[in-house]
């Protein structure tokens, strides 16, 4: 098969590579250019695991071919922090318990990002709609809800309102 140029900035690093045209993204990500944080989860595009951003849009890297990706900005769960500090979004998982086994982390995190560049101060309601893309197998939901709470109530200076149960759905 003839490989193809693909130019694509990732996490504010010029990538240019020669690739076979049905690379997914997922596998040029993790094998071209050695940034393993991105997981393949289900590799049908329904458990969130691989989500990246691709011109700050969520995409699930499992499903999209890496040439669709040709000279776009691309956001791994790598480049949320800013170098070795953590992101808001990042020391709330951690703060509030987001996350158990890791699996699901990353997408997690990069939806929970997207969602706080689009909508700052998310109600619950928008919450559970925007991440009801992404699974969770430990089943971490609350905890997840609670860190995305944590941050759009910092960022309006309050404190989180938590309900005392999560049902994911």
């Amino acid at each position: 098969m003839k490989k193809v140029p693909v130019k694509v900035l990732v996490n504010g690093t010029m990538y240019e590579r020669q690739i076979e045209p049905n690379i997914l993204l997922v596998d040029f990500l993790r094998y071209e250019i050695g940034l393993t944080g991105t997981k393949e989860g289900c590799s049908v595009g329904v458990c969130g695991a691989c989500t990246v951003l691709v011109g700050g849009r969520m995409v699930s890297s499992c499903l999209a071919l890496a040439v669709i990706a040709d000279g776009t900005e691309i956001t791994t769960i790598e480049g949320v922090a800013r170098g070795e500090r953590l992101s808001g979004i990042q020391e709330a998982f951690i703060r509030c318990g987001g996350f158990q086994c890791g699996i699901c982390t990353p997408g997690q995190v990069l939806a929970a990002a997207a969602l706080l560049r689009e909508t700052p101060h998310p109600g619950e309601a928008e919450i559970r709609e925007w991440m009801k893309g992404n699974l969770c197998r430990c089943t971490g939901y609350y905890g997840i809800l609670r860190s995305i709470q944590d941050v759009a109530a910092s960022a309006a200076g309050a404190e989180p309102k938590l309900n005392a149960k999560l049902n994911h759905g």
